[in-house]
């Protein structure tokens, strides 16, 4: 989908200004950040973690995901356990990134999953 149509998806949706802004790059630039930050060690508690795995959901739902996305997807896809755990309703279906959570999970992420119940 085109950066335009992109945006028309993320304004027609509610989505906040800086976001339909930023547009198709935007998502990808922040979904680019998210993978980072796992593979470095994921220090944030749950609440974040979720709101990370909605930029991926929002990129599905735009029709936004292309090689690059796919890529990053395959560099998390590696990082996740206890995959048949699903940690949060983000994207269409039974998206991957809804399933698991990082293994290098900082304490943060560890006790929240935890009190959630969701900690194998």
């Amino acid at each position: 989908m085109t950066d335009p149509k992109v945006q028309e998806y993320l304004r027609e949706n509610g989505y906040p200004e800086h976001i339909v802004r930023d547009g198709r790059a935007g998502l990808v630039r922040r979904w680019r950040k998210f993978v980072d930050q796992v593979e470095r060690g994921y220090t944030l508690g749950i609440e974040d973690y979720r709101n990370d795995l909605d930029i991926r959901g929002i990129i599905a739902l735009a029709h936004a995901d292309d090689a690059e996305v796919h890529s990053l997807d395959a560099r998390l896809q590696k990082l996740l356990t206890a995959t048949s755990v699903r940690v949060w309703e983000s994207g269409p279906d039974n998206a991957f990134w809804d399933f698991g959570y990082p293994s290098n999970a900082g304490p943060d992420l560890i006790q929240d999953l935890r009190n959630e119940k969701l900690l194998l």
